[in-house]
């Protein structure tokens, strides 16, 4: 049926309708986004050796900085010793974790850092936030 002059054309759609077809919306992209970005089945869920060795870096210079205190009480050894340590824990900050298993190696890493309380300067936040700008 035609419709008059300055009335609208209505169609069946109702809110519940909209909502229902939205919702169902963002469940299939998210499937699809989900498979697309899923890792073959028995993929090695190690991180990547990059991630692996900066790991391994920052304990080692995480050991030399404890030992550096222990050893001679402080003093030029355990400052330098303590740089070489932060140098260490800002590359895995700074490290672009693309994969998901580097993602969850790092964001597990620098949690058990920041357990021990020691995840607390600027840079590392800094460091972390410019690590997901991937473009930039």
């Amino acid at each position: 049926m035609p419709s008059k002059q300055g009335e609208f054309a209505t169609s069946r759609i109702n809110r519940r309708v909209l909502l229902f077809h939205s919702g169902s919306a963002v469940v299939a992209s998210t499937i699809a986004a989900t498979a697309l970005g899923a890792e073959p089945p028995g993929w090695d869920k190690e991180p990547s050796n990059n991630l692996r060795a900066l790991i391994e870096a920052h304990k080692a210079a995480y050991a030399a900085f404890d030992k550096a205190l222990h050893d001679i009480g402080g003093g030029s050894g355990s400052d330098r010793a303590s740089r070489e340590e932060e140098r260490a824990l800002l590359a895995i900050c700074g490290y672009a974790a693309v994969m998901e298993r580097d993602r969850l190696a790092k964001a597990r890493y620098l949690l058990e850092i920041e357990a021990r309380g020691e995840l607390d300067l600027a840079e590392h936040m800094q460091a972390v936030l410019r690590s997901t700008m991937w473009n930039e």
